[in-house]
């Protein structure tokens, strides 16, 4: 008999997929365009979570043909950012953080796919409810969002424009129940056309501690164009070729 996974206190989940997601160059949502196994990356998010956080409760901010996603999704909770055509991600987490529950909240970006594993190498952060943001020292992209860190190991940088970056950020992230209030003033702060990581900024120019979690060792992939989601089926088919040697 199967395990149930337990779930960590008060942990709760969003997907931010409220985008136009214009550079695939498909007409749903990135965040609906189907893997290899016949599951799209929203249901092969939810099925990780669900696989190693339990039935923890998990808010999508849509936005961009919106009822596609929630008709695609009854089981899940929503969030609309209806300024999804002029605003970018920090004004989605903000509406998701506003809205959310008591508790830290995990995150991700709605065109994420990744090998499960990713969440059990964060679950103990979770667990001692730790700020903390998902990355990959494998490899630093000049386009992606880069960080580095301060004398005591926690993230000082995190954007796309930072210089001798350590790393890139996977676009999986989680916010501590004591630091949500003060990265909800920092996301309000952000221009309309900010991505969350400036938000991220200030609040640790302001004192919030962000550990940086070297996820290296697992597939992670954001999707944004058609070479990427060739990458993605290709960590989709290892994970079922993983998941049917387990069972």
């Amino acid at each position: 008999m199967n395990d149930v996974p337990t779930t960590p206190t008060d942990v709760q989940a969003v997907v931010l997929a409220a985008g136009l997601g214009t550079r695939l160059g498909r007409p749903l949502p990135k965040s609906q365009t189907v893997l290899r196994d016949g599951r799209t990356i929203m249901r092969q998010q939810v099925d990780n979570l669900r696989a190693v956080l339990g039935r923890i409760p998990v808010t999508v901010v849509v936005g961009f043909k919106a009822t596609v996603i929630m008709e695609a999704h009854p089981d899940l909770l929503f969030a609309y950012n209806e300024l999804f055509d002029s605003t970018n991600t920090s004004k989605s987490l903000l509406r998701a953080l506003v809205l959310s529950q008591h508790g830290g909240v995990l995150w991700m970006n709605g065109d994420v796919v990744f090998d499960p594993r990713v969440l059990q190498a964060v679950r103990p952060h979770l667990e001692r409810d730790e700020t903390f943001v998902c990355v990959n020292t494998a490899a630093v992209g000049e386009e992606e969002v880069k960080y580095t860190v301060d004398d005591d190991g926690y993230v000082r940088e995190l954007s796309k424009t930072v210089v001798g970056g350590l790393g890139e950020a996977v676009g999986i992230n989680y916010v501590s129940s004591t630091d949500k209030a003060l990265l909800r003033e920092e996301l309000r702060a952000c221009a309309d056309t900010d991505y969350f990581e400036r938000g991220i900024e200030t609040a640790i120019a302001r004192g919030m501690r962000v550990l940086p979690v070297d996820v290296s060792a697992y597939d992670v992939v954001e999707v944004d164009f058609e070479e990427d989601l060739q990458r993605a089926d290709r960590i989709d088919a290892e994970n079922l070729r993983l998941g049917s040697h387990r069972r």
